[in-house]
């Protein structure tokens, strides 16, 4: 699909009460593309006012929907997969334009973010309670599950589909409204699916879309309504601990999904045919601009400068360009401060002695593009192993015995994924038992799927979205009064 067509189809207004309305002070948000740089588009940009309006319209909707036979809320969501999935080109063009990422993610992208409505389609009418004889006999105790009540969910730019559908999924699926906040960066995706979501039949309030560039006091005035039980955030380790500081004020139940810093061990028996092939899907899927990306890469020795040199080859060969032209596999990075990030950190690794093996600059064109990179023998000290990277560059790190890879491994503060490859799964297991993350990629170089739960540990967030795990983190467990029986 053009672009002209996408834009021409995507509502710009803020989406409150099942209406599209500006925003109170008529402010808006310009939309670039990375690849140009251009505005491409703008939408409504919500203040503190709108951020009450959202809720308020949330709190209405809410006794109406958690009433819902479960039934009926999986047929919203089962349409509302139908739907993207058949309208998959129009939510790819407008996520290249405004992320930047190549169409080919784009499309993977939509793919993944359809999924989580088709598998809350099938949570929702399997959302079951318990029924335990009392240990001490004479009665049963009943559990419930019950929605939690009205929910925030904020949402990052690199994914702008995905992110959304795997909360308001579960969380429409378990009979909650929600109020979005998505990136200002990549609002015109999450309107797009707001209209995809009422015309799937999601009664008026029950979904309430809010683009706002004044995020934190926007955010704020959310979380500061009585109504609102539920904040889910994707984004970065920094602001999650400010939003938890928020949270704590009104007791609220939080999910975080934070930052990441995730290792990737190539062990000696590795077959690195496999090894190379998981690397550019855990480095280069969304063009590195992942919580997921593999961060750090962890080479045994004896299998260090073969594995560097076919891994620098397969990188050299990407092709870079604007996201939205079919033969680009590598797109711009989403705006200037995250590509002068990414060269920052390469040229302190490079002054700290790491080798360029391809890539390590920013090309001279229009857009916010950044070289596939390699670097080998990255010293110990060097930025890019403590901070996320968020763009195409793999730093790589030798290791003497599987001990040392583990301790490497796990000396961060983040832990969302590690991947090892092995030949040996008795290894691989044992490996990934000992690494602290909340996921594990074993010879694979993708984790996510919307049947599995997905997070991390210690600063890496807080519960689990995707999987059932996903649908209990919108419910409360509710026991029913004990019922005796004679």
């Amino acid at each position: 699909m053009k672009l002209t067509e996408a834009l021409d189809l995507c509502p710009t207004d803020l989406f409150v009460d099942g209406d599209w309305r500006p925003a109170t002070d008529r402010r808006r948000i310009d939309v670039h593309d990375p690849a140009t740089t251009e505005v491409i588009a703008s939408v409504a940009s919500g203040g503190e006012a709108d951020a009450v309006a959202a809720v308020e319209a949330a709190a209405r909707a809410l006794p109406g929907w958690a009433a819902t036979p479960a039934r009926e809320r999986s047929t919203v969501l089962r349409r509302a997969y139908e739907l993207m999935t058949e309208r998959a080109d129009y939510f790819a063009t407008l996520i290249s334009a405004e992320n930047g990422k190549a169409l080919t993610d784009a499309r993977a992208e939509v793919a993944y973010a359809a999924e989580f409505f088709r598998w809350y389609a099938e949570e929702a009418v399997r959302l079951a309670g318990t029924v335990q004889q009392a240990p001490a006999g004479g009665y049963r105790i009943l559990v419930d599950r019950a929605p939690i009540g009205v929910a925030v969910l904020v949402t990052p730019w690199n994914y702008p589909a995905a992110m959304a559908t795997r909360k308001i999924g579960p969380a429409l699926a378990a009979g909650c409204s929600v109020v979005l906040k998505p990136a200002s960066d990549t609002p015109l995706t999450a309107l797009a699916v707001a209209a995809l979501l009422a015309e799937a039949g999601a009664p008026a309030g029950t979904v309430n879309v809010v683009p706002a560039d004044r995020s934190g006091a926007v955010v704020g005035a959310m979380l500061d309504q009585p109504a609102v039980r539920k904040l889910s955030f994707t984004g970065s380790t920094e602001v999650g601990r400010r939003l938890l500081h928020s949270a704590a004020d009104r007791v609220l139940s939080t999910s975080m999904e934070l930052g990441g810093n995730a290792p990737f061990l190539v062990l000696a028996d590795a077959d690195l045919d496999a090894a190379v092939r998981g690397a550019m899907l855990a480095k280069m899927r969304n063009g590195g601009e992942a919580c997921t990306a593999a961060n750090r890469f962890y080479v045994h020795e004896s299998v260090a400068e073969e594995f560097a040199s076919r891994f620098a080859s397969a990188m050299a060969s990407l092709t870079v360009g604007p996201g939205l032209e079919e033969e680009t596999e590598v797109g711009p990075l989403v705006n200037a401060d995250t590509r002068d990030k990414v060269a920052e950190l390469v040229a302190d690794a490079v002054a700290r002695g790491a080798r360029v093996r391809t890539g390590g600059r920013a090309p001279e064109r229009t857009g916010y593009y950044y070289e596939p990179t390699v670097l080998d023998e990255v010293a110990p000290d060097s930025a890019l192993l403590s901070e996320e990277i968020f763009g195409p560059v793999a730093p790589i790190v030798r290791f003497r015995d599987e001990a040392e890879a583990v301790r490497l491994a796990n000396s961060t503060e983040y832990g969302l994924v590690s991947y090892v490859y092995t030949r040996d799964l008795r290894r691989g297991l044992a490996v990934s038992g000992e690494l602290e993350s909340g996921m594990v990629g074993l010879n694979r170089g993708i984790v996510s799927d919307p049947a599995a739960p997905f997070g991390g540990v210690k600063q890496s967030g807080l519960g689990r979205e995707g999987g059932h795990e996903g649908i209990l983190e919108y419910t409360e467990a509710k026991p029913l009064p004990p019922h005796r029986h004679h």
